[in-house]
């Protein structure tokens, strides 16, 4: 059983240092490894079209989802879809953007149409 009375100092400081540690190499080790690759193809590819395989993959969630529970709100879902992607190339492919703009357009359609 804890016992805090008995609780060791330098046994908290070493598992915070640990832990530390651990943050600290698991969140530089991308950063390291990108280095090489900034110059590659491939990733300079997956930087344009990642952010649309996005929007496409929370497109299909959402129709699964709400058209499933709801098949009237197809429309809405399509017409939401329409916005995202409408704003995502008008706006410079600006990702925040654009999922928001779509988002509020469901949002408001499902609730004040």
């Amino acid at each position: 059983m804890f016992d805090p009375q008995h609780l060791d100092t330098r046994h908290v400081a070493e598992a915070l240092a640990i832990a530390f540690a651990i943050t600290f190499t698991l969140r530089a080790a991308p950063f390291a490894a990108l280095g090489p690759l900034r110059e590659s193809k491939l990733v300079a590819a997956m930087a344009l079209w990642m952010p649309a395989g996005i929007l496409f993959i929370l497109a299909a969630s959402t129709f699964r989802d709400t058209v499933a529970a709801t098949p009237s709100s197809l429309v809405k879902a399509m017409l939401s879809v329409t916005v995202t992607a409408g704003a995502h190339l008008a706006f410079g492919r600006r990702t925040l953007l654009s999922v928001g703009l779509g988002t509020l357009c469901f949002t408001a359609l499902a609730n004040f149409s």
